[in-house]
């Protein structure tokens, strides 16, 4: 701008002068026109700077407000999302908790109906028994210690599950199985936790399992405190999901099919946690499902205490 001010003022100088020459008249004359045309450009040049450039300014002043709004918004509910998903999680924990509490809570205030039966191998002696490198052990020459009352089917298929005791401990559960029992919707999640459950993380899942005493592919019996005790991984599956599954085949063969089962918890003393499970299963009219196992509650690698349930890796 200052440039064309220069440019303009000698402009201005060389017409007075060309006026007051008579000789060089028309070259000076010459002379302003040309000096006039680049003060002129050089002014208009700076003008069209100055308004490009405030224009920029201006541009470049709302975007950043604009973004600037954006952002705090996006943050704003960035944390309102936080906070609520911290409270849903909290009231999921806090709602699969009472859950649970209830279940334990109907257990202990149901009482027990239908067949029961006397076992003729004392679950004391199970208790004692030590585990020794073979999981799955056979009891009473693999005979079940069925009487003949309990192989009836004068009453059709049913199933029935003992009271919790005074630990709240599960006891003993009994079927008739039959294809009728079996369910036919898929098992939703557990929120019971059994007594002793402090479960941890191993290099191959979980250390426990909420263990159905009878599978839920056999009754379709899933949150029921009175179905549920805690056992490792390996008790759960593959120990006992091998004899379960005999039975499930058997009875799906045809519905005239019958198990009598029983599974048995076996505690030491007042401990949390069972030492084992004790099942047996004899199927009505043949020997096409017959055995009487202990399973041993232990998992490779870890020391139970099944006082309470804890584990230390060894």
């Amino acid at each position: 701008m200052f440039i064309g001010i220069i440019f303009l003022i000698i402009g201005l100088f060389a017409i007075v002068v060309a006026f007051h020459q008579r000789k060089d008249r028309i070259w000076f004359a010459l002379l302003a026109i040309i000096t006039l045309l680049l003060s002129w450009n050089q002014a208009g040049t700076y003008a069209r700077h100055k308004y490009f450039h405030l224009n920029s300014v201006m541009s470049t002043k709302v975007v950043t407000k604009v973004n600037s709004s954006a952002k705090k918004l996006a943050n704003s509910l960035e944390t309102k999302n936080d906070k609520l998903n911290s409270s849903l999680s909290s009231q999921s924990a806090s709602l699969k908790k009472k859950a649970g509490s209830l279940h334990v809570s109907l257990a202990k205030n149901q009482s027990s109906t239908g067949t029961s039966s006397t076992q003729t191998t004392d679950s004391t002696e199970l208790a004692a028994k030590k585990y020794t490198g073979q999981q799955t052990i056979t009891v009473n020459q693999n005979n079940p210690s069925f009487s003949t009352a309990d192989l009836s089917t004068n009453k059709g298929a049913w199933q029935t599950y003992g009271n919790l005791d005074r630990n709240n401990r599960v006891s003993a559960a009994n079927a008739l199985l039959n294809k009728s029992l079996m369910p036919k919707t898929e098992r939703e999640a557990l929120d019971v936790d059994p007594t002793g459950w402090h479960n941890k993380r191993t290099s191959n899942g979980w250390l426990y399992n909420r263990c159905h005493l009878i599978g839920y592919q056999l009754t379709g019996q899933n949150n029921n405190a009175k179905n549920l005790m805690t056992g490792t991984r390996s008790l759960n599956d593959p120990e006992m999901t091998t004899y379960e599954n005999q039975v499930a085949d058997y009875v799906k063969e045809n519905k005239n099919h019958y198990v009598r089962y029983r599974v048995t918890p076996i505690f030491r003393n007042n401990e949390l946690v069972a030492r084992g499970i004790h099942m047996e299963a004899q199927s009505i009219g043949s020997d096409a499902v017959h055995f009487n196992v202990y399973i041993f509650n232990i998992e490779a690698g870890y020391t139970i205490n099944y006082q309470t349930g804890t584990s230390v890796k060894k």
